[in-house]
């Protein structure tokens, strides 16, 4: 059954939980990424969603290159695109969490829901290949002016870095000034991410789907 709404963004615990159940419809994940809300699913919990009190953001113009990544990124001999094999993508994305983690947060079902996501023209992938062979890539949502990442993965070194750079590269070409990237970790906040508080984050998403 399709959500038709969810509580203020404001009633999430100090954990960033706002919701428990529900579905993962296609009008489900546009409200929820509409009004600064994401699923994360935990095992053993019904489908929890989340708006965190701080959101990790990218503003393009503070994007960080380390050198090392920029010497990769000149010799490079990989070949990048986007929307090409979003399927290919978010299944390799889910089997590399798989390895790292007991389990995954991209559950089958999350995998098939984003696949409808991204069939009604709402989330986007970007690859990256060794000759014909996908070798890394990233995936997300994207709804207006808004861009958010959800996972990546890399079966060579660099190559979903390699991919966000791409990513960076397109989206300052369409004008975009920030990214979604949830919540702050060592990849992100190396390529410059930071936190903002969540009611400046609402603050950018409002300006971002007018």
């Amino acid at each position: 059954m399709v959500v038709k709404s969810f509580p203020p963004v404001e009633m999430a615990d100090e954990n960033g939980i706002l919701a428990a159940g529900g579905d993962l419809d296609v009008e489900t994940l546009i409200l929820a990424y509409s009004n600064g809300i994401f699923p994360w699913p935990h095992t053993g919990f019904p489908l929890l969603w989340f708006a965190p009190p701080l959101r990790a953001v990218l503003f393009l113009d503070e994007l960080h290159i380390s050198k090392r990544l920029a010497r990769t990124r000149r010799n490079s001999t990989l070949t990048f695109s986007m929307n090409t094999d979003f399927n290919g993508v978010i299944s390799n994305c889910a089997a590399s969490t798989t390895r790292s983690q007991r389990g995954t947060w991209i559950t089958p079902e999350m995998e098939e829901a984003y696949c409808r996501l991204y069939e009604a023209g709402y989330a986007y992938s970007v690859e990256a290949y060794n000759g014909k062979r996908l070798v890394g890539g990233l995936y997300g949502v994207k709804i207006g002016k808004y861009w958010g990442g959800e996972s990546m993965f890399f079966l060579e070194r660099d190559a979903s870095k390699l991919c966000f750079l791409y990513l960076m590269d397109h989206l300052k070409s369409e004008g975009i000034k920030w990214y979604d990237c949830q919540v702050i970790n060592s990849l992100t906040e190396s390529f410059g991410a930071r936190e903002i508080p969540r009611d400046a984050f609402m603050n950018l998403l409002k300006k971002a789907l007018s």
